[in-house]
C-alpha cells in the first residue's frame, strides 16, 4: 500500500463490535481478512489523524493477536503519546500489558511523560527500566532532562547528568543540547555555558539552546554577544526560524536596533515566513526603539494572526500614547472572534493608564469577567497606577481595599509611585512600610521614600531611611550605558575598567577632552 483515498483519510466502520474493518484504499475498500501483518497496522497507525480512530484500530490489533508485537506496540504508544494529557492512561496500559519491552518502546512513554507529565513518572519509569536490566541509550537521557527542567528540578537533573557521563554519552550532541537547555531552565547558565563550550561540533540547535537560556534569565547581552558568535561561525551554518525567534527578545530587553534591523532584512532576504512568534518579537523590538510605524508593518504582514501578535501591537500603540489606536485595535481583534487573555488586557489598562483614560480603563477592568478572565495581580496593580496617576489617590485606596485576595508588592508599588507623582508623603509612609515586608531587597523602594523626604525639607528622615538602606545591605542597581560598535554590544558603568580596550578607551576620551578643551580656548 502506498496511499490512502479520499484526502489520505483512513475511514473506519465499527459494524458488528469491529468484525468487519473496512478502510478505503485508492477508491476501493478492504476488509480485515487483508490485513496480514504488523506492517500493514504500523502502516495503518501512521495515518491515524485522531484518538477516535486509534482507538477504533487498537481494538482491531487486539483481534488481530498483534497486541505483543514490538513494532506495532511501540507504534501504538507513541501515537497515543502523540494526542493529550488524558491519552497517556491508554498509552501506560498498552506498556504495561506487554511482556517483552525494548528500548525504543521504554523511550516512547517516557517521551509522553516528558512532554505532557506528569513529569516524575519519566524518571520513574526510567528507574524501572534500568532495574529490568536494560540500558538507556542517548535518545533517553533528553527526555528526562526535558522533565527534569520542566519541574525545575536541578538536583534530579544533575543525578541524570551523573549517569550520562558515566556511560560516556557527555559527549554526544544530541544529550549535550538537552543538558544546555536544562541547566538553563533550571537558572544555571554557567553551567549551560559549560557544556556548550565543550562541544567540539555545534549544531543549530546548541546555539539556539544557549541564547534562549541567556535570554531567559536576563543576559541579554551576553545573548546578543553569542548571537554574533554564531553569525561568525561558518561551521553551523545560517541562523534559522528558532535561533531569531529567541534573539528578537534579547533585542528588545537590550533595545539593540541594529541587530533587529539585520534580523527584519534577514528575513526579507531569505524568503521566511512572518508568522506570529517571528511577528511578536519584531513588533516589540520595534516598539522598545519607537518605530510604531514599522511595528504597524510587521504586524500587517502576519498572516496567521494570534493573540500574541494583537498583545504586542496593543502594547505598543499603548505605550507611545496611542491608547485610541490600542483601543480600535481591540476591537478589530473582538470582530476576528478571538478570544482575549490576560495579557491583551493588561496592555489595554497600561494604554488607558498612560492616557489617562480613567473611566474606559475601568470599563475594560470590569469586561473581564464577561470573557472569563481571571485577574490577577498585575491587573489589580495597574488599575491602581491608572487611579492614582489620574490623581484619584483615595479611590485608589478604595479599591486596594476591596480587594478579594491579599495587595502584594506590584499593588503597593504602584500606590508609592502614585504617591511620588503627587506628593503624598503619609500615604506614601504606609505603602512604604508594607512594600517593607513584601519586598525588603528592592532598594527603588526606599529611594522613592527618601527622595521624598528631601523634597518636603524633611532631612532626618531622608538620612534614616537611606541608613536603613546601608544597615540592610540592600545594593540598588547600578546605571549603565551602552553601545553597540561593529554590531557588538558593549555596557559600561561609571569608572568601569572591566572592558579588555580600557586602555584604549579612556586614552581617547583624554585626546578628545584636550581637543574640546583648546577649541573652548580658541
Amino acid at each position: 500500500m502506498h496511499g490512502l483515498g479520499r484526502c489520505g483519510e483512513l475511514m473506519i466502520s465499527t459494524r458488528e463490535t469491529f468484525r468487519s474493518f473496512r478502510f478505503y484504499f485508492a477508491g476501493r475498500t478492504y476488509t480485515r481478512p487483508h490485513l496480514r501483518d504488523s506492517y500493514d497496522y504500523t502502516y495503518l497507525l501512521e495515518r491515524c489523524k485522531s484518538k477516535q480512530t486509534t482507538k477504533m484500530l487498537h481494538a482491531q490489533i487486539i483481534i488481530g493477536g498483534y497486541e505483543q508485537n514490538p513494532f506495532v506496540a511501540a507504534k501504538l504508544v507513541g501515537k497515543y503519546v502523540e494526542y493529550s494529557y488524558s491519552s497517556m492512561e491508554v498509552a501506560r496500559k498498552v506498556f504495561d500489558s506487554l511482556l517483552d519491552r525494548d528500548v525504543f518502546v521504554w523511550n516512547m512513554l517516557i517521551q509522553g511523560y516528558a512532554n505532557l507529565g506528569p513529569f516524575v513518572e519519566a524518571l520513574d519509569l526510567y528507574y524501572k527500566m534500568r532495574l529490568s536490566g536494560l540500558s538507556a541509550n542517548r535518545y533517553t537521557y533528553p527526555f528526562l532532562l526535558k522533565a527534569c527542567g520542566a519541574m525545575k528540578d536541578g538536583k534530579k537533573g544533575q543525578v541524570v547528568h551523573g549517569h550520562v557521563v558515566k556511560f560516556g554519552l557527555d559527549s554526544d550532541l544530541f544529550v549535550s543540547n538537552a543538558l544546555i537547555a536544562f541547566y538553563a531552565k533550571c537558572k544555571d547558565i554557567e553551567i549551560s555555558r559549560k557544556v556548550f563550550d565543550k562541544l567540539h561540533a555545534k549544531d543549530t540547535i546548541s546555539w539556539n539552546s544557549l541564547i534562549s537560556g541567556y535570554t531567559a534569565n536576563g543576559f541579554v547581552d551576553e545573548a546578543l554577544m553569542l548571537f554574533h558568535s554564531m553569525l561568525r561561525d561558518h561551521s553551523t551554518g545560517l541562523p534559522d526560524h528558532a535561533t531569531l525567534v529567541c534573539t528578537l527578545p534579547a533585542c528588545v530587553e537590550a533595545s539593540a536596533i541594529q541587530v533587529g534591523f539585520w534580523i527584519h532584512s534577514y528575513i526579507v532576504k531569505s524568503g521566511m515566513k512572518v508568522d506570529s512568534a517571528l511577528g511578536s518579537g519584531l513588533i516589540s523590538m520595534y516598539a522598545n526603539c519607537g518605530r510604531v510605524s514599522i511595528a504597524r508593518d510587521v504586524f500587517v504582514q502576519i498572516k496567521d494572526k494570534n493573540v500574541v501578535a494583537w498583545s504586542a501591537m496593543i502594547r505598543c500603540y499603548g505605550m507611545h500614547g496611542y491608547a485610541d489606536e490600542a483601543l480600535q485595535m481591540f476591537s478589530q481583534f473582538l470582530d476576528f472572534g478571538l478570544h482575549p487573555d490576560g495579557v491583551i488586557f493588561l496592555c489595554l489598562l497600561s494604554a488607558c493608564s498612560h492616557a489617562g483614560m480613567v473611566a474606559k480603563g475601568w470599563e475594560i477592568f470590569e469586561e473581564m469577567e464577561d470573557y472569563g478572565v481571571e485577574k490577577n495581580e498585575s491587573h489589580y496593580a495597574c488599575m491602581v497606577d491608572l487611579l492614582g496617576r489620574a490623581g484619584f489617590i483615595g479611590q485608589a485606596v478604595e479599591f486596594i481595599e476591596s480587594m478579594p485576595a491579599q495587595p502584594g508588592k506590584d499593588v503597593y508599588g504602584a500606590l508609592l509611585g502614585a504617591c511620588r507623582i503627587h506628593n503624598n508623603i503619609e500615604l506614601a509612609e504606609e505603602a512604604a512600610n508594607k512594600l517593607l515586608i513584601l519586598d525588603p531587597d528592592n532598594a527603588g523602594r526606599y529611594v522613592i521614600l527618601a527622595k521624598m523626604y528631601e523634597d518636603a525639607g524633611r532631612w532626618e528622615d531622608a538620612a534614616r531611611v537611606r541608613t536603613v538602606v546601608r544597615e540592610k545591605k540592600i545594593k540598588k542597581l547600578t546605571g549603565c550605558s551602552s553601545i553597540e560598535v561593529n554590531s557588538i554590544h558593549h555596557t559600561f558603568g561609571v569608572d568601569d575598567e572591566s572592558h579588555p580596550l580600557t586602555e584604549q578607551i579612556f586614552s581617547t576620551l583624554e585626546r578628545l577632552d584636550r581637543n574640546i578643551q583648546e577649541v573652548l580656548v580658541v
